[in-house]
């Protein structure tokens, strides 16, 4: 490995003097042998020390021998063997990079967070956690990634984040991987016994059928049309109120509604905490880029476990808001009465850990009700 870096470097140099060469072309008619002299020099260079390097390189390896073909086969045997073991082991245990991304997410651990691994793979583990704890989850990670030892600290799962998780990372260096990965063991700080993200009170097990979603869904866009329907005339604040109302509970445990479009007023926020509720309510909208960009682009926005603790900015305490409400998935919807109309505002709503996210079907449903909103504010 570090014979294949000296020789990348030493290439890159030979790249930049050849550069320099060619822009060395324009000088006089008497320092053109002086540069020819520089160009055949780094010719016989890369011929003498460069070009010979992969050749050695094949050389180092053995050659397409038996012994090589028998290691090779031995290799993959053993490989499977490991990657059985890492699925069967009793622990929750991940595969991550120095970046946090997950590589590989065994079956206890996908029990235990409740996260597909095929979902997990390819995205950051710190989307599985509370907001608090990812900023200190990456830099340990990143920490035994350079080679600074195993590390250890305690962090929440968003979907059950009265539960501390105790963590244990390591560096591994398997032989398919070029840089080291990081193995993070998971387990209950308070419990030896791993329960299943399914069986814990917190995070109840979805028992309706679709239809009796879909049910659900039409009750209340039901409620919906009879509180628009209503609303006072020409008032679009008491319209836009009653439409966060009906949303509040029953369909979302927030609901954040701003007025306008170029000058956006926050209208009203609902939620479970009184003083997060003020905290949010005096946050200026301009402030939160997700509103902004649904104001201005009319385009919804559905976020699962969003990554970014500052995608709404921060209320008037200086908290984030996604961290402040505990969000574990939102809708942010702009209320447009039909297509080519100006913007008459912004819908955003949250769920908090131990609710099931917002499905594609719901955030439909909600697109819906946004457009029949904004025709009773154009009332």
């Amino acid at each position: 490995m570090a014979q294949t870096e000296e020789f990348g470097e030493e290439l890159a140099d030979f790249v930049r003097r050849v550069t320099e060469l060619k822009a060395a072309r324009s000088v006089s008619t008497a320092e053109l042998p002086a540069v020819l002299d520089a160009a055949l020099f780094e010719l016989d260079h890369v011929a003498a020390k460069l070009w010979p390097q992969p050749s050695r390189g094949a050389e180092a390896s053995g050659g397409p021998g038996v012994s090589a073909r028998r290691g090779a086969a031995a290799d993959r045997q053993e490989q499977q063997l490991l990657r059985a073991v890492f699925q069967r082991l009793p622990l929750p245990v991940a595969l991550v990079d120095r970046e946090s991304v997950v590589r590989r997410l065994n079956f206890a651990a996908t029990i235990f967070t409740g996260v597909r691994a095929g979902y997990a793979t390819g995205r950051p583990m710190t989307g599985f956690l509370a907001h608090a704890d990812r900023a200190a989850f990456r830099s340990q990670v990143a920490a035994v990634a350079r080679g600074e030892g195993d590390r250890g600290l305690s962090v929440h799962l968003q979907q059950n984040p009265r539960i501390p998780v105790r963590t244990v990372l390591t560096g591994l260096r398997p032989g398919n991987e070029p840089r080291t990965t990081v193995l993070v063991v998971l387990q209950p700080a308070d419990d030896a016994t791993v329960t299943p993200a399914s069986a814990r009170p917190t995070a109840p097990v979805p028992d309706l059928t679709e239809a009796t979603r879909h049910a659900a869904l039409t009750d209340l866009l039901d409620a919906m049309t009879r509180e628009l329907l209503g609303a006072p005339v020409g008032d679009p604040a008491e319209s836009l109120r009653r439409a966060a109302r009906v949303l509040h509970g029953r369909f979302a445990d927030w609901v954040v509604a701003d007025m306008g479009a170029a000058r956006l007023e926050r209208t009203a926020v609902l939620g479970a905490d009184d003083e997060a509720v003020r905290d949010i309510a005096a946050q200026d909208p301009h402030g939160s880029p997700l509103v902004v960009e649904a104001a201005r682009g009319g385009a919804p926005t559905l976020l699962v476990r969003p990554e970014d603790p500052r995608a709404l900015g921060d209320d008037a305490s200086g908290a984030p808001v996604l961290v402040r409400a505990d969000v574990t998935s939102l809708l942010c919807v702009p209320l447009i009465p039909a297509p080519g109309e100006p913007v008459r505002g912004v819908l955003t709503l949250f769920r908090s850990a131990g609710r099931l996210a917002f499905s594609m079907a719901e955030a439909k449903t909600l697109d819906m009700m946004a457009r029949h909103i904004a025709l009773a504010m154009r009332k």
